[in-house]
């Protein structure tokens, strides 16, 4: 999972990454539904959501490395790869608190950072900035959490093997959660560091 380059180095939108990225889109409502509980209209299958959720995260990592490798870095794919990353921490968050497998309190701890970088781009937005690029801080927090949430949905069940997954899910996050919101500080530092240039050009 590492960073983009800024530079765009093709328009082309049917690229091996991009189409990584869309397959990992496509995901988040199959992985939704396969770990509803039946009276919610889904099976309640976790193997098979750990199987998405696993396959996510090797999508994740790929499409970023042959963008880079094949100079596919596109619009799109700076577009397309971080709002993956999103509706995936957003669709795992609503599926484990929905099963009771995350407390709420840790919910809306992540999403509030969510809120806060939804100001940030209207602020960008309106002082005429694209939305942030990813960093490596940001790109490591969403690492350590789409380790954790499998690992907590493991956990969910019985064995030592449920145990083990425990312990190593909430370590993973409780580093993604701090880290998160760390990478989220950085963003507030930065727009506000933009909007001041920005005034004092004014």
């Amino acid at each position: 999972m590492e960073v983009q380059e800024t530079r765009v180095q093709t328009d082309r939108v049917l690229t091996i990454p991009n189409i990584l990225s869309m397959a990992r889109l496509a995901g988040v409502p199959l992985f939704l539904w396969l770990i509803l509980r039946p009276e919610f209209g889904g099976p309640q299958s976790d193997g098979w959501a750990l199987l998405v959720l696993a396959l996510s995260g090797i999508s994740d990592y790929l499409d970023g490395k042959l963008a880079r490798r094949w100079n596919q870095i596109s619009n799109l794919g700076r577009l397309l790869d971080p709002a993956a990353d999103r509706l995936y921490i957003l669709s795992t968050l609503v599926g484990l608190t929905w099963r009771e497998i995350l407390p709420l309190w840790l919910t809306l701890v992540l999403l509030a950072r969510e809120a806060v970088l939804l100001v940030m781009v209207g602020v960008l937005r309106k002082h005429g900035y694209p939305p942030p690029q990813v960093n490596f801080l940001g790109k490591a927090a969403t690492f350590n959490l789409m380790y954790a949430f499998p690992l907590l949905l493991l956990s969910d069940g019985s064995g030592w093997i449920a145990s083990l997954a425990a312990v190593f899910g909430w370590a993973f996050a409780g580093w993604g959660t701090t880290l998160y919101w760390w990478a989220g500080v950085l963003y507030v530092v930065q727009v506000r560091r933009l909007v001041r240039a920005d005034v004092a050009a004014d």
